[in-house]
């Protein structure tokens, strides 16, 4: 007579069962989670919507405010220097300001300032220019000595540069703290400097606001001339 195991029938149909209620309550499990996270969804859509919008909106303000800022500059404001001095043409955006002392009387023979709205005080050792421009008395090489010794000592860096406008009078780029005595919180500035006859011309802004300024419209619309 044939025996049959029934301990590992019962085993195995044990086994399928725990399984299946297992295999159910995961899929109860993730049909609540879902149903919560589509409930939550439509209860708050129209706040997640107007949340989306106003990010949106503040993001277009801020594009359009830009734009506007920088159609605002055109066309650019000209200052024309001293024949003696080589009538450079300083091209600056027509929000800027500028004040320019071009008498001639001491070392400096042409000094500029200039700044969006009203140039601050001159006077003032905290005041930061978007753009100054001097012409030296001293000559370019005279003008080169000055920057020496803070290249030695890392303070600044000196590369071989030329304006668009001219491209045959190569002069340097320098960048850094630059004369400065509290090295500590001064500004970076880059600075331009060339020859100009027997002077020396130098054109630079401080810091970092205006330097977008300085390289897409300052410098390739300088001229004088030699």
């Amino acid at each position: 007579m044939t025996k049959h195991n029934q301990n590992g029938a019962v085993s195995g149909v044990a086994i399928s069962l725990v399984l299946a209620i297992l295999l159910l309550i995961g899929s109860a499990a993730f049909g609540v989670w879902a149903f919560q996270g589509r409930q939550d969804y439509k209860d708050n859509v129209d706040a997640k919507i107007s949340a989306a919008v106003k990010i949106a909106k503040q993001q277009q303000g801020k594009v359009d405010s830009a734009q506007f800022a920088e159609a605002a500059k055109q066309p650019l404001k000209t200052y024309n220097g001293p024949e003696a001095y080589g009538s450079m043409a300083v091209m600056f955006p027509k929000t800027w300001s500028a004040y320019v002392d071009d008498t001639g009387t001491g070392g400096t023979l042409v000094d500029g300032y200039f700044a969006p709205g009203v140039v601050p005080s001159i006077s003032d050792q905290n005041s930061v220019f978007a753009l100054r421009v001097q012409v030296l008395s001293q000559t370019y090489a005279q003008t080169l000595q000055t920057f020496t010794g803070q290249q030695q000592n890392g303070k600044i860096t000196v590369s071989a540069y030329a304006l668009p406008k001219l491209p045959k009078i190569v002069g340097v780029e320098v960048v850094g703290q630059i004369n400065q005595n509290d090295l500590a919180n001064a500004p970076n500035v880059t600075m331009v400097v060339l020859p100009l006859r027997s002077n020396t011309l130098e054109i630079w802004t401080e810091g970092s606001q205006y330097l977008s300024d300085f390289n897409n419209y300052i410098l390739p619309n300088f001229s004088f001339s030699p």
